[in-house]
C-alpha cells in the first residue's frame, strides 16, 4: 500500500519513503497501466483528435498545436484521419474506445442522407470547426471577417462577386454562405446564382470552381474563397490562368500559410486563429478531466481579414 501511495503521488506518504519508491520504480522500468487506471476508475489522460486529413494546413498546424499543449499537460494525444468519411469516423471512435480514451476533439464528417452519428457516451467530446448536434464545439466566427471583405470589395467598385465554399450540408459552409449573402445584400447587390459554387471542400474542388467561375458569362471582377484547401486550388486557378491579381480578379483567400505573404506581391485573406483554437481545446479537455468535472461550454474565436495586393 506504501509503495501504491507513493507511486500516485499521496501526500500521506514521507518525501524521502516516496523518493525511493519512484527511484526503484525507474531502475526497474515501471510504467504505469493506463487500462488499470481506468477500471479503478481513474482517467487514463489519453485524449483523441480527429480530423479530415493533414494536407489542409489549417489541420496540420492545429494538430501540430494541439500536440505541444497536450505535452505540457502530460495528456496522450492519439490522432485519426476521417477523410471525412462516417464510416471512418465510426472505426476512429472504436479504436478510441479500445484504448479508453478520455476525451475526443472531432471535426464531425458529413453525414448521408440514412447516417446517423454514432453515440459517444462514455467520453467528452469537443465538435472542432463544424457543429452537427448541440455538443460543445470550438468554432471559427468568421462572418465578421467575411463581411469586411466584401465590404472593402464594393467599395474598391466591386459588384460581380464570386463565392466558392464548401458544401452546405456542413454547418461551418452553410455558415460562411450566409455571411457571403448577407453582406451583399446589405450592399443592396444581387445575389448571381451562376458566381456561387459550393461543394466537398478540397484543392480540386477549389481549382475546378475557380476555372468555372472564370470562364463563365457573368463577368466576375471578385472572387471570395471560404475555405482553407477551396481557397489554394482557386489561387492555383487564377495563377495557371495568368491572371493578375487585382487587375484582371480581385482574389480573397481563406487561412494565411506562408506563401500567401509573397504571391503576386501579397494574398488578401481571412486568417484563422489556429494556435488559440488549439490551446482553447487543451483547456477544455484538462478542465473536463480534472475533478470536479466542469461542464464543457462552446467557444467562437474571431478571424480577421488581413490586407493585401490581392484585392
Amino acid at each position: 500500500m506504501t509503495v501504491s501511495r507513493a507511486l500516485a503521488g499521496n501526500s500521506n506518504v514521507a518525501a524521502e519513503t516516496r523518493d525511493l519508491v519512484l527511484a526503484r520504480a525507474r531502475a526497474l522500468g515501471y510504467v504505469k497501466s493506463a487500462a488499470a487506471s481506468a477500471m479503478r476508475g481513474g482517467s487514463t489522460r489519453i485524449v483523441g483528435l480527429l480530423l479530415p486529413n493533414l494536407v489542409n494546413e489549417f489541420y496540420a498546424q492545429f494538430a501540430d498545436s494541439m500536440a505541444r499543449a497536450c505535452e505540457e499537460q502530460a495528456l496522450h494525444l492519439a490522432i485519426h484521419l476521417t477523410n471525412d468519411d462516417e464510416l471512418n469516423e465510426r472505426r476512429a471512435i472504436l479504436r478510441l474506445r479500445e484504448i479508453q480514451a478520455s476525451a475526443v476533439v472531432m471535426v464531425p464528417t458529413p453525414l448521408s442522407g440514412a447516417g446517423k452519428a454514432i453515440a459517444i457516451e462514455d467520453m467528452r467530446v469537443v465538435q472542432l470547426i463544424r457543429r452537427r448536434d448541440l455538443t460543445p464545439a470550438l468554432l471559427i466566427d468568421d462572418a465578421s471577417a467575411i463581411a469586411r471583405a466584401v465590404d472593402h470589395l464594393v467599395a474598391s467598385g466591386h459588384q460581380r462577386i464570386g463565392f466558392i465554399g464548401a458544401d452546405l450540408r456542413l454547418s461551418s459552409g452553410l455558415e460562411r454562405y450566409n455571411a457571403f449573402r448577407g453582406s451583399l445584400q446589405r450592399h443592396h447587390i444581387a445575389l448571381r446564382e451562376g458566381l456561387i459554387m459550393t461543394g466537398s471542400p478540397s484543392f480540386r474542388m477549389g481549382q475546378e470552381s475557380a476555372l468555372t467561375l472564370i470562364d463563365g458569362n457573368d463577368a466576375m471582377t471578385a472572387l471570395v474563397c471560404a475555405g482553407f484547401e477551396i481557397s489554394n486550388g482557386a489561387l492555383d486557378a487564377c495563377l495557371d490562368r495568368g491572371l493578375r491579381l487585382p487587375e484582371d480578379l480581385a482574389f480573397v483567400g481563406y487561412g494565411d500559410p506562408a506563401s500567401y505573404q509573397w504571391i503576386a506581391r501579397g494574398i488578401t485573406t481571412i486568417r484563422l486563429p489556429v494556435t488559440a483554437m488549439a490551446l482553447g481545446a487543451v483547456q477544455c479537455l484538462t478542465e473536463g478531466l480534472m475533478p470536479p468535472n466542469k461542464p464543457l461550454q462552446s467557444q467562437r474565436f474571431p478571424a480577421s481579414l488581413v490586407l493585401r495586393h490581392s484585392a
